[in-house]
């Protein structure tokens, strides 16, 4: 009996819908037939011969080699994710951060353009407007919601956009389908980070989209326990540009995180339904409260960019963007009054957090950048989780009272 048994057919998994395919996709049982994915804690893996060795380094023998490269964990959790992205081929990394990198920085030279949208994560913008011209790759920043600013900023040797949406941490929601028409008119690629509308509620391959990167961190482990992410594209953008990225810089995913994603990705539709069942009821319950001054959530129609919403979601979002009136005094008076809620930097946690986006996430950033891109000294960014939406509600709203 061989070591592993062939996996089901492709066309077998693509049938079903995204729900089962979180739970079957990809799947590889070894020769004990085991119901879970298999754990394969190796560094390595040994040949039957001197000759096999060598048929496998020079891709004769297609097969695992080093973890550093490839691990049957891994090539399970990359195959589930492209089973479910609808995508050909994927790539996990150590973090999201590592894949937002490879995916910009690897298929770049010296000389070559990228165009992001400038409302994104820090690091994101750090990577992309403090790293990439130490190479010799320039970089222009735009508003993303501007398609005039996409269209002025492409040059002949501009390679690659990105952009977020929704954008961290305001909730402005892009238009993928636009900026990758403006992309491609250009000969150039567009990469997103679907981070906050999970890959539950949209899909960015399928408007338009190159290539598509999570930090797996965040909804698809979901429960606080492990980093991760993962790059999904066409096999000829990993093949050409990814693969060998990875392979020779070396940040691959733990074969142990690559478990605990899969075993995350088998309760991702579940929990992504409840957190925005619930970010809902919060946006609901807090959007004429006195103590509010601003609310934003993709799900509610007077979301600036609802039309849009419209167009590429199928839903609203595990997280809220709300700016507590009085500053950072009162935002910060509010979070330390929060019982529930919980004050970290992280999101799509399976419990309820908080975050003050000026302080942490984005404190790199100087005041009036911060204030260009909506981020206020009272801004929060909520991320649902799964508790009861009436026990979250409460304690918002008792956090408001010691405003």
């Amino acid at each position: 009996m061989s070591a592993v048994k062939p996996p089901r057919p492709a066309a077998a998994v693509s049938s079903y819908r995204p729900e089962t395919r979180l739970v079957h996709g990809g799947t590889l049982r070894s020769q004990f037939g085991e119901t879970s994915e298999a754990l394969f804690l190796t560094q390595g893996f040994v040949y039957d011969s001197a000759e096999e060795c060598e048929a496998r380094f020079t891709g004769e023998n297609p097969g695992f080699l080093y973890s550093r490269f490839s691990n049957p964990t891994v090539a399970m959790f990359e195959r589930r994710m492209c089973a479910l992205e609808g995508a050909e081929a994927a790539r996990a990394t150590a973090t999201g951060m590592a894949a937002v990198t490879a995916a910009v920085f690897a298929p770049l030279r010296a000389g070559d353009h990228v165009v992001a949208a400038k409302a994104m994560f820090g690091s994101c913008r750090w990577v992309v407007e403090d790293m990439l011209p130490r190479y010799g790759i320039e970089s222009t920043l735009v508003d993303g919601l501007d398609l005039d600013q996409w269209k002025r900023a492409m040059r002949p040797n501009t390679r690659t956009l990105f952009l977020e949406s929704p954008t961290n941490p305001t909730l402005d929601v892009l238009d993928i389908g636009a900026v990758a028409a403006i992309a491609h008119a250009g000969g150039a690629r567009l990469i997103v980070d679907n981070v906050f509308a999970t890959p539950m509620w949209q899909s960015p391959l399928a408007l338009g989209a190159d290539v598509v990167v999570y930090s797996a961190t965040k909804h698809i482990d979901g429960q606080g326990r492990c980093l991760g992410g993962v790059i999904l594209s066409s096999e000829q953008f990993i093949a050409d540009h990814i693969h060998m990225f990875l392979r020779q810089t070396g940040p691959s995913m733990s074969p142990f995180n690559a478990w605990m994603l899969l075993k995350g990705m088998e309760t991702l539709a579940l929990r992504v339904r409840q957190q925005t069942e619930n970010a809902t009821a919060v946006a609901e319950a807090l959007a004429h409260h006195p103590k509010i001054a601003r609310l934003i959530y993709p799900g509610r129609a007077d979301h600036p960019q609802a039309a849009t919403v419209r167009k590429q979601m199928r839903g609203g979002s595990t997280l809220v963007g709300f700016e507590v009136a009085g500053g950072k005094a009162a935002a910060f008076r509010f979070l330390n009054a929060l019982k529930l809620a919980l004050i970290t930097n992280n999101l799509g946690d399976s419990k309820t957090l908080v975050t003050h986006p000026a302080t942490t996430t984005h404190q790199r950033l100087k005041p009036e950048q911060r204030a260009e891109l909506g981020i206020g000294e009272g801004f929060i960014r909520f991320s649902a989780g799964i508790e009861h939406p009436d026990d979250i509600v409460a304690d918002l709203l008792a956090a408001l009272e010691a405003v």
